[in-house]
C-alpha cells in the first residue's frame, strides 16, 4: 500500500517498528498532492518546505524514543484556521495575501503531539456554502466523480482525505461544513459537541454554531485526533471546562443493546431514494449487530432550516464588519475618503454569498425586525435544542442521513441560493442544539456516489458515538474503497 494511503493507526504502528519515516510519509503525501490536486483543487498553500523540517524533527523525536500520539503523523487544515507563518486566506481575496501571526489552538496541539502540517485546503468563503463552489479560489471537485461537488465549506478538507493527499485533516463546522463533504467524499467527519474543541483561532463565522472538527479515513483514526484537540482553552470564553475522556478507551466494546433513535421527520419526503435504501441497509446491519432500534418524533426539525438561516446571516454581518480594509488584508489604494475604502475595499474583496449573508444579517437584526425575526429565532432554535435533547434521554444515539442527496453537479443551484441552502435539512438541528454529530460511510448509489449516514449523540458523548461507528466500520468495507484519479 502506497504510505499516503495510510490510516493514522497503520502509520503510527509502522512508524513505531521504524518501518517508514515521517519524512517518506510526507514525502508520499506531498508527491500525491503535486500528481492530481491540479484536478481536484483541495489543497489552496501547499507547505513543502514547513512540512519536510516538521517531519525531520518528528523523525529526531523518534530517534530519542517518542511514540504513539500522532508524532509525524501528516494532516492538512481548512483555510480559515490560523497557522502561524502560513497564508491563511479563509477562501476570499480580501485576505489573498494574509500571514496568521499565530496558531490557532487546535492546530498548535498538533504542532506540540508532532503531527505535520502539509496544507491548507479550499473552502467556501468565510465558510459561507456547502458546496465549494463559493471559493475565490475556484470550485473543489469530487474525487469520485469530477464534475461533482465535494460538498462544503470543508470540501477541500474531505476531498483530501478522499484522495489521500494527507493522512487527515482538520475542518470547521457551522450547520453541516464538516458532515456534508464527508458524506459526499466517502470519509468520516465528526462535529464535536459546541465547545468541546477550541474556536481561539478560528476566523468566526457564526460564533454561537462554529466547531472545529475532524476529516479522516475511519472512525478510530478521528478519535485519536480527539485525543489531542480536544480540551478546555482559557483563551476561549464558549470551550467547555470539562475533562476529557479516551475516545479510544471503549472504541472496541460491544454495541448489542444500543438504543437506536430514528426521527421519522428525516425520512420523509424529500430524500432521494436511493440515500434512502443505503441508510435502510445501515439500519438493518446494525439490527444484525444485536442495536434496538426505536421511532422517534423530531417535530420541531422542520424550523431547523429557516432558523439557522436568520441566525447564521446575523452573525456573520457582525463578524464581517472586522474585515474592512484597514486592518489587514486587501485595501482599495484608489479610495480617495475613508468610505470609499470601506465600500470598494469590501466590495471587491468579498463575493456574491457572503455579501448576500452580510445583507441578510443586517435586515434581520435592523431597528423594527430584530424582534421579528432575529429573537424569535432564537426562541424556536431553544425549543430545538430541548427535543433534541430529550430524545437523546430515550436512546443512545439517532441515526438520521446526513444530505437529502448524494453529490451534485458542479453549478446545479447557480441562481438558486434557496434550493442550496435547503440541502442542510438534516445536519442544522444538531448544530443548532450544539451536541455531536458524526457523517460516515455506508454506501455508494449506482453511479458511484458516496452515501453517508449521521450519528447524532448526547452532549461530550463523542466516545459512543465514535464506539459505534467504529463497530459499524468493522463490519463494513466502505471505508476501505478508495476514488479512482
Amino acid at each position: 500500500m502506497p504510505l499516503n494511503e495510510l490510516t493514522i493507526k497503520q502509520a503510527l504502528e509502522k512508524l513505531d517498528k521504524g518501518e517508514i519515516t515521517s519524512v517518506k510519509i510526507t514525502k508520499a503525501c506531498l508527491d500525491r498532492i503535486a500528481k492530481i490536486d491540479s484536478e481536484i483543487n483541495a489543497c489552496l498553500t501547499i507547505c513543502e518546505q514547513e512540512a519536510l523540517q516538521e517531519a525531520e524533527e518528528a523523525d529526531k523525536r523518534r530517534a530519542k524514543g517518542e511514540k504513539g500520539g500522532l508524532l509525524g503523523i501528516p494532516y492538512a487544515v481548512k483555510d480559515n484556521i490560523l497557522t502561524k507563518g502560513i497564508r491563511t486566506t479563509a477562501g476570499s481575496k480580501i485576505l489573498d495575501n494574509y500571514i496568521s501571526p499565530f496558531d490557532a489552538t487546535v492546530v498548535k496541539k498538533l504542532r506540540e503531539a508532532g503531527a505535520v502540517l502539509i496544507a491548507k485546503t479550499n473552502m467556501d468563503e468565510f465558510g459561507h456554502g456547502g458546496s465549494t463552489q463559493n471559493s475565490a479560489y475556484g470550485v473543489v471537485h469530487n474525487p469520485y466523480n469530477k464534475q461533482m461537488v465535494a460538498g462544503g465549506s470543508s470540501g477541500g478538507s474531505a476531498a483530501a482525505v478522499a484522495a489521500d493527499m494527507c493522512i487527515f485533516a482538520l475542518g470547521t463546522d457551522t450547520g453541516g461544513s464538516i458532515r456534508c463533504p464527508a458524506s459526499f467524499c466517502s470519509v468520516a467527519g465528526l462535529k464535536p459537541t459546541y465547545g468541546r474543541n477550541s474556536r481561539y483561532g478560528l476566523m468566526a463565522m457564526t460564533s454561537s454554531t462554529d466547531t472545529p472538527g475532524i476529516l479522516a479515513k475511519s472512525s478510530e483514526d478521528t478519535a485519536m485526533v480527539m485525543n489531542v484537540i480536544a480540551g478546555h482553552d482559557t483563551k476561549d470564553a464558549s470551550s467547555l471546562d470539562e475533562d476529557v475522556a479516551d475516545h479510544l478507551l471503549d472504541i472496541d466494546s460491544d454495541i448489542k443493546g444500543i438504543k437506536i433513535g430514528l426521527p421519522d421527520e428525516y425520512f420523509k419526503e424529500g430524500l432521494d431514494e436511493e440515500v434512502r435504501v443505503k441508510i435502510n441497509e445501515a439500519i438493518d446491519k446494525f439490527k444484525e449487530m444485536g442495536a434496538e432500534v426505536l421511532p422517534i418524533s423530531l417535530p420541531h426539525t422542520k424550523y431547523s432550516v429557516p432558523v439557522y438561516y436568520i441566525i447564521t446571516p446575523s452573525e456573520i454581518s457582525s463578524n464581517m464588519a472586522r474585515f474592512d480594509g484597514i486592518k489587514y488584508g486587501f485595501s482599495d489604494k484608489e479610495a480617495k475618503s475613508l468610505q470609499e475604502v470601506y465600500l470598494q475595499s469590501r466590495g471587491q474583496g468579498l463575493g456574491t454569498e457572503t455579501k448576500r449573508r452580510i445583507m441578510i444579517g443586517t435586515y434581520a437584526l435592523s431597528a423594527g425586525y430584530r424582534e421579528a425575526y432575529y429573537l424569535k429565532a432564537q426562541k424556536v432554535r431553544t425549543l430545538i435544542k430541548e427535543e433534541m435533547d430529550a430524545a437523546l434521554k430515550e436512546v443512545d444515539i439517532l441515526l438520521t442521513p446526513v444530505q437529502p442527496t448524494c453529490a451534485y453537479e458542479i453549478n446545479a443551484h447557480r441562481g438558486d441560493p434557496l434550493a442550496a441552502y435547503l440541502e442542510d435539512i438534516y445536519v442544522s438541528a444538531a448544530s443548532l442544539s450544539g451536541v455531536p454529530a458524526l457523517s460516515l460511510p455506508c454506501g455508494f448509489s449506482p453511479k458511484g456516489l458516496p452515501i453517508g449516514m449521521q450519528l447524532i449523540g448526547k452532549r461530550l458523548d463523542e466516545s459512543k458515538i465514535l464506539n459505534i461507528a467504529h463497530q459499524y466500520q468493522k463490519a463494513t468495507d466502505f471505508a476501505q474503497q478508495k476514488p479512482e484519479i
